[in-house]
């Protein structure tokens, strides 16, 4: 009897980039590594929340196709390090909460990635259009529910909550996006605050360095002035 070797299985290649440019302009670009460094800086202290930004999402064992590449995305329960795919047979967890900078490029496709995303189970998709030529409002929150998704609505104080995030989301007078921790209502900072604050922290140190070497000269001159008396004190006394 014949016996037919078994079929050899090829590796299956899962590609790290396409060739394409992150985004289609500098805002894009900044504004989506905005909201990599605020959320990644507000979730460092915690060993097990993973953010990304533009690498590719592989849902699919074996099919290379099934893939996505959200602007930015937060994963909870994993650990942190740096990943070139992220493989969701391998990682065990859906992200939570899925940002897309809207522009000319990702528009016509974000129909069907959202759909992608809500078959996958991530519970908030968020879209933001920086240039205000996609969306109207330019910031939109979507919470995922049996049905699908449904529009997050703006609290009490005119902001989006995200629950999942436990962040509140807004714009600023310039209509860029802003993050505040909803428990403690600290805003995150973007770069420039964030680099403006350690310039006035050092500015700070300075400060106070410059006032304790004072302190310590005017005491160093106090005492010596108190010996100097002393000296002529006992110098009278005999």
């Amino acid at each position: 009897m014949d016996v037919k070797p078994a079929p050899v299985r090829r590796a299956v290649h899962y590609r790290e980039s396409d060739g394409k440019p992150m985004a289609e302009s500098d805002l894009h670009v900044r504004e989506t590594i905005e909201l990599l460094v605020m959320l990644s800086t507000h979730f460092a202290e915690r060993g097990d929340v993973y953010v990304a930004s533009n690498n590719f999402l592989y849902y699919e064992e074996g099919q290379p196709k099934s893939v996505i590449s959200p602007d930015v995305y937060v994963v909870f329960g994993i650990a942190p390090h740096p990943r070139r795919v992220f493989k969701l047979w391998e990682e065990r967890r859906a992200p939570a909460a899925v940002f897309e900078v809207s522009s000319r490029k990702t528009w016509p496709g974000l129909g069907a990635k959202m759909e992608t995303c809500a078959r996958l189970g991530v519970a908030e998709y968020w879209l933001y259009d920086p240039e205000g030529d996609y969306l109207d409002p330019t910031l939109q929150g979507f919470q995922l529910t049996p049905a699908g998704y449904v529009r997050i609505e703006l609290d009490d104080q005119g902001k989006l909550p995200s629950s999942v995030l436990g962040l509140d989301l807004d714009l600023d007078g310039n209509g860029r996006i802003r993050l505040v921790d909803a428990r403690s209502r600290r805003r995150l900072l973007r770069s420039r605050e964030e680099h403006q604050a350690r310039v006035r922290s050092e500015r700070k140190v300075a400060r106070m360095a410059a006032a304790q070497d004072a302190l310590n000269a005017e005491l160093q001159r106090l005492l010596q002035e108190n010996a100097r008396l002393r000296g002529e004190g006992l110098e009278r006394d005999d």
